[in-house]
């Protein structure tokens, strides 16, 4: 199936991030799109997976006194509309080598939309990175493939039960897309979510490095460590937080698992 780039296109996002130095090279501005087909116990933007705008409530604390705003997370936009925002921030992407990131949420869920911003970037000479889930069609996947710069590519937890108790979705799709782009040898950036008791476990840091290894052309990883910062964002759109009262890992254990993928040959830092 062949989409045709149409600039009045429409998606929903919920929020630009300027100047972004952590979704890929460069200075960037990172676009994150509403809806996720995962539910994750850690999402740090939950705000994000209901594909449909929704009402919150913003507290603003003046003097000490509380003062309540409801807010809507999510605005239709067109590629055109997007593209604006886009543009201008040209002369960053220009002097530093960077570009524009699409995020979420998952963007692949608005594969339309995403694919003709893509293109829409590639025709403006701007450099586009995708982060995902990696949970798509296939046929779906590679279109959005081939007009892509580079990938940041989430992988969780290798064993399928397991992600599925913890993301509400099986992993097969997401392992076989990954293999996808290591054999076109397009850019890739792992990204592996280091969740204290869920998947920074010996196991799944073991079967991670098995399934990476044969991955040749693959071999740049970023270990986000988890944080609670985004608790407050539970509270705002009124959604269970399963992750409550988890502490960070030290940074011992940060460097450990680092090592650990360093010892197979990955280039790998901490942080986005």
């Amino acid at each position: 199936m062949v989409i045709t780039q149409t600039r009045t296109t429409k998606g929903i996002i919920f929020s630009f991030k300027r100047y972004s130095v952590h979704d890929g090279s460069g200075i960037r501005q990172t676009i994150f799109f509403k809806g996720c087909p995962l539910s994750c116990w850690w999402c740090h933007n939950p705000e994000s997976q209901d594909i449909k705008s929704e009402r919150a409530i913003r507290k603003n604390i003046l003097d000490g006194i509380t003062f309540e705003q409801q807010e809507t997370i999510g605005k239709v936009m067109t590629v055109d509309e997007v593209m604006l925002e886009i543009e201008k921030d040209s002369i960053f992407y220009d002097e530093s080598g960077g570009g524009v990131t699409f995020s979420g949420g998952e963007p692949l869920m608005q594969y339309k939309f995403l694919l003709d911003l893509l293109r829409a970037c590639k025709n403006a000479g701007i450099h586009t990175a995708v982060d995902t889930t990696g949970f798509a069609n296939p046929k779906v996947f590679q279109q959005v493939a081939n007009e892509t710069d580079l990938f940041l590519y989430d992988l969780k937890l290798l064993d399928d039960k397991e992600h599925e108790k913890y993301t509400g979705i099986s992993n097969k799709v997401i392992l076989e897309n990954l293999k996808y782009l290591n054999q076109i040898r397009k850019k890739v950036i792992i990204r592996f979510p280091v969740i204290p008791g869920i998947n920074d476990t010996e196991e799944n840091i073991c079967e991670t490095i098995k399934f990476l290894l044969p991955l040749k052309n693959i071999r740049k990883l970023s270990l986000l460590p988890y944080h609670s910062i985004a608790n407050h964002k539970y509270d705002k759109i009124k959604m269970d937080n399963k992750m409550n009262g988890v502490k960070a890992l030290s940074k011992k254990d940060m460097e450990g698992v680092k090592k650990r993928f360093e010892d197979i040959g990955f280039k790998v830092n901490i942080g986005g």
